[in-house]
């Protein structure tokens, strides 16, 4: 048996990457999906393609009644909201800290924080009411430790792993479930959309960006939108039934520490050592 079937499911920032990687598991294992995005065109495409188990809406997350009107969508269409996949994001503001725009600031907390209250406030409305739900809220390895991004967009996205937890308490009693999902380095067009080129050409980038960041975790790949959506489908099932209030890291054991043969390559490399030996220990990679 699939394992969403007869369940109905709305993923924010639906329309690439991650969002439309789950968008596609989850139609595969039965469900229903409201694919909400301001991606028009390709939202529209990838709900043409799926067929009747979707529907597009224009959604801004940081714009309450666009989250509103993707819910009611869901229930008006097929009675019901199950899941609700808060995964709308984007790079933000950057900078050092003396120079940062508050407007710039306003507009990435807009999306990465407030977004992710406004789709869980609406989507608990609705399944309160049926006794049930799943709310899953992307948050980041860069929530999790310094590093690893902007820092607004990590402050963002630490809130919005407490923000998974302490909601997982509150609603608890009602039958919702609520867990945080933390990518690592996931190869999308996170890291094209703020570069100075055509936006045609950016998605050409990502096999060059993921060349150069293969090697960051002790996997020695990028993970790939499919990774975060096979999470994302597993929290959504009955599969999951008993996990709540989890930032669930699914990085490629990136955060976990870097590699002792690593350091001893590194190590042969500053006194002169053929470093070849290192790499004979890990398997020659």
């Amino acid at each position: 048996m699939p394992r969403l079937e007869n369940q109905v499911a709305l993923i924010t920032g639906a329309a690439s990457g991650i969002g439309e990687g789950t968008v596609r598991k989850y139609v595969a294992e039965g469900a229903k999906v409201v694919i909400a995005d301001i991606q028009d065109e390709r939202g529209g495409a990838l709900a043409e393609e799926l067929g009747p188990s979707t529907t597009y809406v224009h959604t801004n997350v940081a714009v309450e009644d666009d989250v509103a009107r993707a819910v009611s969508t869901a229930v008006e269409r097929w009675g019901r909201l199950d899941v609700i996949f808060n995964n709308a994001g984007f790079g933000g503001v950057g900078g050092p800290i003396e120079d940062l725009d508050m407007n710039a600031y306003d507009d990435t907390m807009n999306v990465l924080l407030k977004g992710v209250f406004i789709g869980a406030k609406h989507a608990a409305r609705q399944m309160k009411a049926q006794g049930s739900g799943v709310i899953i809220n992307t948050a980041s390895v860069a929530g999790l430790q310094a590093g690893f991004g902007p820092v607004v967009y990590s402050a963002a996205k630490a809130a919005v792993a407490h923000f998974s937890r302490c909601l997982a308490v509150e609603l608890a009693p009602f039958g919702i479930r609520v867990n945080a999902i933390c990518p690592g380095v996931i190869i999308t067009n996170i890291f094209t959309n703020s570069l100075a080129v055509p936006a045609e050409m950016r998605e050409a980038l990502l096999p060059k960006i993921d060349s150069a960041l293969a090697s960051w975790a002790p996997m020695g790949r990028s993970g790939m939108p499919d990774d975060i959506a096979n999470a994302a489908l597993w929290l959504a099932s009955p599969e999951a039934a008993y996990v709540t209030g989890q930032a669930i890291t699914v990085d490629g054991g990136l955060t976990a520490g870097r590699s002792m043969m690593e350091f001893g390559e590194r190590l042969a490399g500053a006194f002169g050592i053929d470093p070849a030996m290192f790499a004979a220990q890990r398997g020659g990679k």
